[in-house]
């Protein structure tokens, strides 16, 4: 088996994520702590106990997805040895994901990260008043019809194709309103079903300039090394290993395009075989039954994923 390891974004989040981990592995346990500390916040009793109004905002359910997915990559090197190098060809991540992936490739320090993405959370919430944007979820339509509902239902505000991320499974972001048409012309065109997303603001598109820069001058300041494992970004669908190009691929990635369909299947092409989704949930193995059933989707989130996966 070829494999690629890759990580779940937002919308993934739940109260009790990450205790059975904490619970089970001190390496685990060190993970939620360090992010506690970097975030001067104690954000694993968040994840743990709740409130879930408060774990759902945008900021603290981006450093928390990571912290889980970082947790399970620690477990698996400390009662595995394994070598993230040497067991992946390469790492992904949906959306915040991508930032997981660098953090579990090296790219950035587990405290930068958590640091990135709380700015990350708190940039995208406070680029766009809430209610004045939206996303919808278009089924049963590919790529190619998703920009087209879009385009047609801009108008002249905002409608942007945000995330392909199955087949049949598209999302359009941008201006309320312009969203809200949208979904008459999915229908209009055969869509199965197109629905607005409970989300508190209009991921990937041209509203979240904003946020842009400001993780423009965040990534700025942030120490980087080449990632030890080539990283397949969102924004390009294509591996990058360099730290200015990461840099850049990043910064387009807030209002960019979530080319998840494409990133998966270049994967593919690139010999993978086998895509191991490691953290909270079992979304992309989902997707990946979706885009391609030649490839073999496994989650590892629970101490019994970590047994199973480690005696393979």
């Amino acid at each position: 088996m070829i494999s690629a390891f890759i990580f779940p974004g937002q919308g993934s989040q739940s109260v009790g994520m990450g205790k059975n981990l904490a619970d089970a592995y001190p390496a685990a346990k060190a993970v939620f702590e360090a992010v506690d500390d970097a975030l001067d916040q104690k954000l694993s009793s968040l994840m743990f106990e709740g409130p879930e109004d408060k774990l759902m905002l945008t900021e603290n359910a981006q450093p928390a997805i990571m912290a889980v997915s970082v947790a399970v990559i620690r477990v698996l090197e400390s009662q595995g040895r394994l070598n993230i190098a040497n067991a992946a060809s390469f790492v992904a991540g949906h959306s915040l994901g991508e930032y997981s992936a660098h953090a579990a490739a090296g790219t950035f320090s587990l405290a930068d990260t958590a640091r990135l993405l709380k700015k990350r959370g708190q940039a995208m919430q406070q680029a766009v008043p809430v209610g004045e944007g939206a996303m919808a979820a278009l089924l049963g339509l590919g790529p190619e019809d998703a920009e087209v509902v879009a385009a047609e239902a801009a108008e002249d505000q905002v409608c942007d194709f945000a995330n392909d991320n199955a087949d049949g499974q598209v999302v359009v972001s941008g201006t309320a309103a312009a969203v809200k048409r949208a979904l008459d012309i999915a229908r209009d065109k055969g869509a199965k079903r197109a629905m607005l997303l409970p989300v508190s603001a209009p991921f990937h598109c041209s509203l979240m300039m904003p946020a842009a820069k400001v993780m423009a001058e965040a990534l700025d300041d942030v120490a980087m090394k080449d990632p030890v494992v080539p990283i397949v970004a969102n924004v390009t669908a294509a591996p990058v290993q360099d730290v200015r190009e990461i840099r850049r691929l990043l910064v387009e990635q807030v209002t960019c395009r979530v080319r998840w369909r494409e990133s998966v299947m270049a994967m593919k092409y690139a010999g993978v075989n086998r895509l191991v989704e490691i953290g909270h949930g079992k979304v992309l193995s989902g997707m990946t039954r979706r885009i391609d059933r030649e490839i073999l989707g496994v989650s590892v989130s629970s101490p019994e994923d970590i047994d199973v996966f480690l005696s393979e």
